[in-house]
């Protein structure tokens, strides 16, 4: 099975540099003009609830029924969404959070590992259910943060959650193999994909 985990098209947040967690925020004319239909058509694609990943996924893949699953959501940054660093520089919160590597609760929202664990549980769930029906590709469009999430933990090799490029409308395919998952919970990267979806090399 062939696993197509994919980031959505740019906003005016993204343009604009500013944290963008539950801020339901629509792809800008820019991320629109960017994206084309995929080569493929698969009949279901799973999707983040927010609209800039749904819209995507209506570029992407104009004739799939999308499923919503709401832990595929972007992480939570609380009082910080819809901020810049550069606003929130003189914010002892914001410069504690980044020093503590962003790893800590963001006021009001949530931590690192919580939405890393709700997104990963997410994202194996799925993995599983499609396995389990025999399917031959499970597609997903959520967010950069999901992605770095789903990638630190399953991605074989395996990438440092802030390493990993997450592009707009892109992401990574991976390869489902029954004996790696049941032994070692891990998913072969075959490549990177970019918004215009030609192969990148990783």
């Amino acid at each position: 099975m062939t696993v197509w985990l994919l980031r959505h098209g740019m906003t005016a947040d993204n343009a604009r540099g500013r944290y963008q967690g539950r801020r339901d925020t629509p792809l800008s004319p820019e991320g629109v003009r960017a994206l084309r239909p995929a080569d493929f058509s698969p009949a279901t694609v799973y999707v983040s609830p927010l609209c800039r990943a749904v819209q995507t996924a209506q570029i992407l893949f104009p004739a799939a029924a999308l499923v919503t699953v709401g832990d595929l959501a972007e992480m939570d940054f609380g009082d910080f969404d819809g901020k810049t660093a550069d606003e929130m520089a003189g914010d002892p919160a914001y410069r504690a959070w980044v020093e503590q590597g962003c790893s800590t609760r963001c006021p009001n929202g949530e931590t690192r590992a919580e939405f890393c664990g709700r997104s990963c549980r997410a994202f194996a769930a799925l993995v599983e259910r499609a396995a389990a029906e025999g399917r031959e590709s499970l597609v997903i469009v959520a967010h950069g943060g999901t992605l770095r999430a789903v990638m630190e933990r399953f991605s074989e090799p395996q990438f440092a959650f802030f390493a990993l490029p997450t592009p707009f409308g892109g992401g990574y395919v991976l390869e489902y193999n029954a004996a790696l998952w049941q032994r070692e919970r891990k998913l072969r990267l075959l490549r990177a994909v970019s918004r215009e979806g030609e192969s990148a090399a990783c």
